[in-house]
């Protein structure tokens, strides 16, 4: 009974979406840096900046990390001056906010991620783009991904 041989890495589609996955990420994390901002704490931020005072366990479901992850990101946001943390509607929620430096500071961050999607898919014209952008969600969406609950490799 011969066994054939494994098929080899480069054949598969997932190893290559990684590729680009972490090439685009790794390439806008050193954007950040230059801003001491990790591409987690981008995350956490542009959700912040969509809220208008958020608890920190709605923060963790709709950035995909759990509670504890996620406070430690807050602290560090905290230490920087970009969040703000006060005692929610019940005694044990902590509602987090964006401070004034927290809330100038995300545009000037989703600039640097919109020029790191052109440098990456301005390639496509814009029906392409579009077309490889609805292909990638309907793929997640067929396999059980929760649009409610973003998550994302490597957020830690």
């Amino acid at each position: 009974m011969s066994q054939s041989a494994p098929s080899k890495l480069e054949e598969h589609l997932g190893y290559w979406l990684r590729c680009l996955s972490n090439f685009v990420s790794l390439t806008f994390a050193e954007k950040l840096a230059a801003q001491d901002i990790s591409v987690a704490q981008w995350v956490v931020l542009r959700t912040l900046y969509d809220s208008n005072g958020i608890t920190l366990n709605e923060a963790a479901t709709q950035v995909g990390v759990d509670k504890s992850s996620l406070s430690r990101m807050v602290e560090r946001l905290v230490q920087k001056g970009l969040v703000s943390r006060s005692q929610g509607d019940d005694r044990r929620s902590v509602e987090l906010t964006l401070t004034a430096a927290g809330k100038k500071l995300v545009p000037q961050l989703a600039q640097l991620a919109d020029e790191n999607d052109a440098a990456f898919f301005n390639t496509l014209d814009p029906k392409q783009r579009s077309k490889l952008l609805a292909t990638v969600k309907r793929l997640l969406t067929a396999n059980g991904w929760d649009a409610s609950r973003r998550g994302r490799d490597g957020i830690e």
